[in-house]
């Protein structure tokens, strides 16, 4: 039996909106939702956070502690060899890489990307687009599944900045076993990532509609959300996507 985890990264030193996975959203925190959203999925085994081991990111292991993840610190800036290490140490074979800047994330989602790669035994699988294939679901439910072997492999002949930085670039660039899973309908337009501070309104709002103590909102009870109050879609509509995330 392989071993599938969920490796999030999470830190507090953001660029745009340092401190987000910290901020509270209905009293808890958006890294403790995060993690309590990805535990509904029927696939993962277990969930890592990985963080830095810079001072500042302290809270976040203690965080994740709380929710009962387990906990890999190290490089800030090189993220692959984080996840490569994080991997390693906790003996996982399938990797599921989630970042905590998605408080959305449905595990529902999670589990359909995860079963393509197991069914299949691709060295990636991702639900996110890329320049060979169009993004169908909303940004803010990305999921990526590697092999441990994949990841190892970028491990050690990445050697760009870009390819550490973003962990699987290097697996794009020179796999040609890769598999993209498509959405039935095309909900590309929706940013539900918190990046901005216009992202937290939104993330902010649909909570307050939809949740009550407990995860039971999915992708499809959001998008019936935007449906029926359109102007929510407007709040960070404006905002760049970025390419790589």
């Amino acid at each position: 039996m392989m071993k599938v985890g969920a490796i999030i990264q999470a830190r507090m030193g953001s660029t745009r909106l340092s401190g987000k996975v910290m901020k509270e959203i209905k009293g808890k925190t958006v890294l403790g939702h995060v993690i309590e959203r990805v535990s509904q999925s029927t696939l993962i085994d277990q969930i890592v956070i990985a963080t830095t081991d810079l001072t500042r990111d302290n809270v976040i292991e203690v965080e994740a502690k709380k929710y009962g993840a387990n906990v890999f610190r190290g490089s800030e800036k090189d993220v692959l060899s984080r996840y490569f290490y994080a991997a390693k140490q906790n003996n996982i074979d399938v990797v599921v890489r989630i970042t905590s800047d998605c408080p959305l994330i449905d595990p529902f989602v999670v589990d359909d990307v995860v079963s393509k790669f197991l069914e299949h035994r691709y060295n990636l699988v991702t639900n996110a687009g890329s320049d060979h294939c169009q993004r169908t679901y909303p940004r803010g439910l990305d999921t990526e599944v590697l092999s441990f072997a994949a990841l190892e492999d970028a491990y050690h002949h990445a050697k760009e900045e870009y390819q550490r930085e973003h962990v699987t670039p290097y697996i794009y660039e020179h796999s040609n076993n890769i598999h993209y899973v498509m959405n039935e309908t095309d909900y590309s337009k929706y940013r539900w990532t918190l990046d901005t501070e216009e992202d937290f309104e939104l993330i902010n709002e649909v909570y307050k509609r939809l949740y009550n103590g407990s995860h039971d909102f999915y992708l499809e009870d959001i998008v019936q959300l935007f449906v029926k109050e359109p102007d929510l879609f407007n709040i960070n509509a404006h905002i760049e996507q970025k390419k790589i995330n």
